[in-house]
């Protein structure tokens, strides 16, 4: 028998519905419906337009209702630490802020005048990046924050508007560095330090959670049956994470899309000082699994320089860009892809090549080879990082597994594992839609375990596995690469 399940993806870029099809023991995907995700620039402010993105899943369920056959459940995902307010009726608060808008700043201040970054680290574990949810909510109107009803992060949010319940899954949670892995609840001195209304946060629960059919009028509307809304993984790294078809010991996850996220699943939190140094995070993930990991820069880089491009007349595709990138010499040019210059620049191009030019290094003087500056970049940055990523956990990284979008770009694979000298095996792309609609299997118990969903992962989908090569020609990039960092 087949069973069927819906997984709304969002990304900085678009969204997604997807059917996933599961039976005697392999996965099939389908996109349902696809819609861009295009941010609002408003007053010097930059906002998702969450109204927008509910309409076209709306739509989305139409399109299911009318091509698919029975649907067990539906679940959404997205990227972390933003976040929606609902007022006191549960009606969406505006606006809802993006995380590269420039009010972080403002909030990053704020902290650090009421609480210690060691603090803040001992009571969540996670890394310091600005954009994170506790920094936004210090640049918050303390106005707008009595006058919500809840909050709730981006993918729980719209399981909220598809279910009317209001509840955030750990993954998403953890994101957010007001939340404690060890007691698995939200940290009352974070809160207090913060002096946010104690009614704010929604409660939380553990991953695989279900909520509740989907809402009357929206089941009328789209024509769908009362399906199970569940809270899966609502963040998409955790989801993403759990598709991973790892079977050897000893391996690294590299989630590879506009962000990159490269770690390792253990089963409780690392909060030490060796982590607090080198800047890693424990992000929860299925079961409650702690995903200790680096949040760096990816594609970000590729996709702002190929809109950049497309804006002077010049739009190429990803493969067309990657294609140019591999006929560039190699090594010209080199960055440091976690300089916060190239967080949010005006133009990308200009800031990589202002950064080659007061390196002292040539600025790339075509389009591919700014590519092959930015995709040689990342591999070293895997490298460093998978290298830190050894010592807090005393073992010796031996397998890498690639997953997501990037898990396309050939090239930086093979630049990846040449550059870490170890075998890369890269797939699924689709892993965050695979990892929720595989836990949605097991929330309703269609499969036993989380072992069993990677066993229909191997069973499912293609695995490209890329050996290392040419090793010795990456030390000496390498060595200049490090003298990016102090």
């Amino acid at each position: 028998m087949t069973t069927h399940y819906l997984a709304c993806d969002l990304v900085a870029e678009s969204g997604r519905l997807m059917l996933g099809s599961l039976g005697e023991g392999t996965l099939t995907l389908e996109e349902i419906h696809r819609f861009p995700n295009t941010p609002i620039q408003a007053n010097d402010s930059l906002h998702w337009n969450i109204p927008r993105l509910f309409q076209e899943l709306q739509g989305g369920l139409e399109k299911a209702a009318a091509r698919c056959p029975p649907i067990a459940s539906i679940s959404a995902d997205s990227w972390g630490v933003d976040y929606l307010l609902l007022d006191a009726q549960g009606e969406l608060l505006p606006p809802t802020f993006h995380y590269r808008d420039g009010r972080t700043a403002r909030g990053v201040a704020k902290v650090q005048a009421r609480t210690d970054w060691k603090t803040i680290f001992e009571e969540t574990g996670i890394q310091f990046m600005p954009l994170n949810t506790l920094y936004q909510l210090a640049a918050e109107s303390p106005a707008r924050l009595a006058q919500a009803g809840q909050l709730l992060m981006i993918a729980d949010g719209f399981n909220f508007f598809l279910s009317g319940v209001a509840r955030i899954e750990e993954s998403n949670a953890s994101t957010s560095q007001v939340y404690n892995p060890r007691t698995r609840q939200w940290s009352p001195k974070l809160i207090a330090a913060l002096e946010l209304p104690e009614k704010l946060l929604a409660p939380i629960v553990p991953s695989g959670t279900r909520l509740g059919p989907l809402k009357p009028e929206l089941a009328h509307e789209s024509g769908l049956p009362p399906i199970e809304v569940i809270a899966t993984c609502s963040h998409d790294t955790a989801a993403a994470v759990a598709a991973v078809p790892a079977s050897e010991a000893n391996w690294a996850y590299l989630s590879s899309g506009t962000w990159s996220l490269l770690g390792v699943e253990l089963a409780a939190p690392r909060i030490t000082e060796t982590c607090r140094e080198l800047n890693f995070t424990n992000e929860i993930g299925y079961g409650g699994s702690v995903r200790l990991l680096k949040n760096i820069s990816g594609l970000w880089l590729l996709q702002e320089c190929r809109r950049q491009w497309a804006r002077a007349g010049q739009d190429r595709d990803y493969s067309t860009l990657t294609a140019l990138a591999a006929e560039a010499p190699a090594f010209v040019s080199l960055i440091n892809p976690a300089d916060a210059r190239f967080l949010a620049p005006a133009n990308m191009p200009e800031a990589i090549a202002a950064f080659c030019r007061q390196t002292g290094q040539p600025a790339p003087a075509t389009p591919g080879a700014c590519i092959r500056c930015v995709l040689e970049s990342l591999a070293l940055l895997y490298r460093r990082t998978l290298r830190q990523l050894e010592q807090p956990t005393g073992e010796q990284i031996e397998h890498l597994h690639i997953v997501g979008g990037g898990s396309h770009n050939t090239l930086l694979n093979q630049s990846t594992a040449n550059a870490l000298q170890v075998p890369v095996r890269a797939g699924p792309a689709e892993a965050t839609a695979v990892g929720n609609v595989l836990i949605q299997a097991i929330a309703l118990g269609h499969l036993p375990s989380l072992a069993a969903a990677r066993d229909v992962v191997r069973a499912s989908f293609e695995v490209a596995l890329v050996a290392p090569q040419a090793g010795l020609e990456w030390e000496l990039p390498y060595r200049r690469f490090e003298q990016f960092f102090p």
